[in-house]
């Protein structure tokens, strides 16, 4: 048999600006589509649904404070939207009330998780800058409350052929467990490029979790009505909700 008819193997394909026999993915911006920049609002927007390594590349860039500002105004304004849906199943002060506090209980419990976030990623040995790990959980932020303005018109027919706020809440409560699961595959993926663990990230995303259900018990009701804005009886999440699916309200 002569070796010389024997093809030579091939050598793998590699990844741009990673060695062959690497699975490790590029970072973000080894495909010049990821490098164009993002002026505004709009494109922001576009981009963390269809090129969301666009929007990574960008945030480690000089100057991403304007991305970030621009991904937290989206964000607050598409959860002001969802609230308008949310707030028309009682209507009235809900109306108004339950954007704001959609707003204002996403935005709050962001800021008091974003040092627990920048502390694991400095255990798990990430390098990512402050500023960015800022940017990353904007970005969580926009794609969850742009994923939940898709939900807007299902939650909007629910919330006008049913009497039922556990029901509503409920159904609130899936859409914003979805929408929150698609926002924190973006920040994995944000940091699996720089950190060697992400132990540490996982615990900060129950940490997460956790905090903005307290937050919307501690802005209740924000589905259905009640005599006073806010609570004057403190709960936990918990408790609230096997109440809740007591009294039905």
């Amino acid at each position: 048999m002569n070796d010389s008819n024997i093809p030579p193997l091939l050598p793998q394909p590699a990844f741009a600006g990673v060695p062959a026999g690497h699975a490790t993915p590029p970072p973000p911006g080894a495909d010049p589509e990821e490098q164009a920049p993002i002026p505004n609002v709009f494109a922001a927007v576009e981009a963390i649904l269809r090129q969301p390594r666009r929007v990574m590349f960008q945030l480690r860039q000089p100057g991403s404070e304007r991305l970030i500002a621009a991904m937290l105004l989206a964000s607050l304004l598409c959860s002001m939207i969802y609230g308008v849906i949310v707030g028309t199943f009682s209507g009235g002060d809900q109306l108004w009330a339950a954007p704001v506090k959609a707003a204002v209980g996403l935005l709050i419990s962001a800021l008091i998780c974003l040092p627990s976030l920048y502390i694991f990623s400095c255990l798990g040995g990430s390098k990512a800058r402050l500023v960015e790990v800022v940017g990353l959980v904007a970005g969580l932020l926009l794609l969850m409350t742009v994923l939940l303005i898709g939900f807007a018109r299902v939650a909007w027919v629910f919330s006008q052929s049913t009497e039922s706020v556990a029901a509503m809440g409920a159904l609130h409560l899936a859409f914003w467990l979805i929408s929150t699961c698609f926002g924190i595959r973006f920040l994995n993926a944000g940091f699996a490029q720089h950190s060697r663990s992400v132990d540490g990230l996982k615990v900060w995303t129950a940490i997460f979790l956790l905090v903005m259900a307290q937050m919307t018990t501690a802005l209740r009701p924000i589905v259905g009505k009640a005599d006073t804005l806010l609570p004057t009886e403190k709960k936990f999440f918990v408790t609230h909700c096997v109440d809740s699916l007591k009294t039905g309200r």
